[in-house]
Formats: structure tokens, sequence, C-alpha cells
């Protein structure tokens, strides 16, 4: 009997959380997809008489919607394929040699993990501005690919741990070098690990907004979010654009979700588990 209560009650709160969680997003489409009338309507609507998309060609006539999208895509990918490439190779010695100093590296990593961003913020800005990447997206991918270099190298760390050492040295027996050991065998077993850490970067750089404010003033060079930033207004905020933009920044992510949804669980199994 009181195993069938604590799973009754373990239902139901599951039931409660996924509501809670999924109401959000319900109510952002929802809100993208109603008449601008019917937004501020009460009592409220949790379903519209009518559908529209006018809310979607709204934002596509008032903004350069598509080259906002562009731009976060091109900045996005681009910072998370740099951090792959350094913080896989920065893991993996990490990961496999001993040397001095190697503690106080690991350390420094969990340090930069500890500091709130905006510290740092008037001296990048400074910085940036002193080498003339103001209103450039080269500033944005080097601020995303540094700040995100520590903790994708300790992720990945992580999963090279996993991974017993005997398999590379196989492969240099049979007359690999350490690099093509690395890349021919360690990496396809790390394609979990790796496809977590490229997912992490990726909406890390997506959803970012506060450099993309400081250092894009352009409005051909702002990513996304600035976009859905210039909705809100100094007395209003455009709430069915605002809506309807919403639900087209998170599109992305869900496809790439969905697309290496195989590949998060066994990474995240794998980096639950200690080697």
């Amino acid at each position: 009997m009181k195993l069938r209560l604590f799973g009754v009650s373990k239902v139901i709160y599951l039931a409660i959380y996924l509501l809670v969680m999924v109401f959000p997003l319900y109510w952002i489409v929802i809100t993208s997809l109603k008449p601008q009338k019917d937004i501020f309507s009460y009592p409220l609507k949790y379903w519209p008489e009518r559908f529209t998309l006018d809310n979607y060609i709204h934002i596509f006539k008032i903004s350069k919607f598509h080259i906002y999208i562009g731009n976060s895509l091109l900045v996005a990918i681009t910072s998370a394929v740099i951090v792959l490439v350094i913080a896989t190779l920065s893991a993996y010695v990490l990961a496999r040699f001993k040397f001095r100093g190697h503690r106080q590296i690991m350390l420094a990593f969990f340090a930069t993990q500890m500091l709130p961003g905006f510290v740092a913020l008037a001296p990048l800005y400074l910085m940036m501005s002193n080498m003339g990447l103001i209103n450039n997206r080269i500033s944005l991918v080097l601020m995303y690919t540094v700040g995100l270099i520590p903790f994708s190298t300790i992720m990945l760390r992580g999963f090279f741990e996993r991974i017993p050492s005997s398999l590379e040295e196989a492969a240099m027996i049979d007359g690999c070098s350490r690099w093509t050991a690395l890349v021919r065998i360690i990496i396809p077993v790390m394609l979990p690990g790796i496809a977590s850490t490229f997912i992490f970067a990726f909406v890390q750089n997506w959803n970012e907004l506060f450099l993309a404010v400081m250092f894009i003033d352009n409005d051909a060079l702002k990513t996304l979010p600035v976009a859905m930033n210039s909705f809100i207004l100094k007395f209003d905020v455009d709430w069915g654009a605002m809506s309807a933009g919403a639900v087209l920044s998170i599109i992305p992510t869900i496809l790439l979700f969905a697309f290496a949804q195989r590949f998060i669980v066994e990474g995240l199994t794998q980096g639950a588990e200690k080697g």
C-alpha cells in the first residue's frame, strides 16, 4: 500500500513539475499566434478563437530578423567549433599527462567559473575598443570562445579520464602517432562527450545578451538576443513580436537537441560515472 501511494504521489509530482515547466513555452507559442487585440483581452484566453501568423510577419517587417538569425548562427557555430577544438586538445593533455602546474591550471579553470561576468565588462570593452573590434562579430567570437574554454575543458577532461589509456597505447604500438591515435581511436569513442560540449557551447553563445549589447551597436550586425531586447520599448513591450521572436529563436536549439539526443543522453551518462 505504501509503495502504491509513493508511486501515485511521484506521478502527481512529476505531472505538476512537467506542467510548470511546459506552460511558459505553451503560453509563448499561443501568444505568438494570437491577434494583437486578443493578447491583452480579459479574461485571459488560454486557447485563442482565431490563429494568425501576423506577429511572425510583423517582426520581419519591422526588423531585419533574418539577418539577426544569420548573425547569431555565424557567431554561435564559429565560437562553438573553436571552443571544441581547443578544449578537446587541452582536456586530452590534462587527462593524460602529469606535469608541473597541472593542479594549478585546473584550479584556475575552476576559479574562472566563480567570477561573475559583469566584473570584466568595462576592461573588455576598453580592450576591444583599442583593438578596433567594436561593432565587429569577431569580438563576440573571441569573448565567447575565451569564456567557454575553461568549463568545456573541465567537461571533456572527465570524458577522457573514463577512456583507458591502453587504447591509444595499443594504437601507438601498431605504428600510429599519438596525434593519429587521438583522432582515429579516442575521438570516435568520445563522440557523446564532444556532442554534449558542442551543444552546451552553442546554446550559451546563442542565448548570450550582455556582451552582444555591449560590443554590437550596428543594426546589421546584431545577434538575435539583442534584437529581442529591442522589442522592449521605453513605455511598452511588443508582446506579439516578442513571443514570435522567442518561438523562432528556440527552433534551432530544439532541432539541435533532437538531432543529437542520443549523444546527449550517452554523454550525460558517461559524465556522471567515474572512470
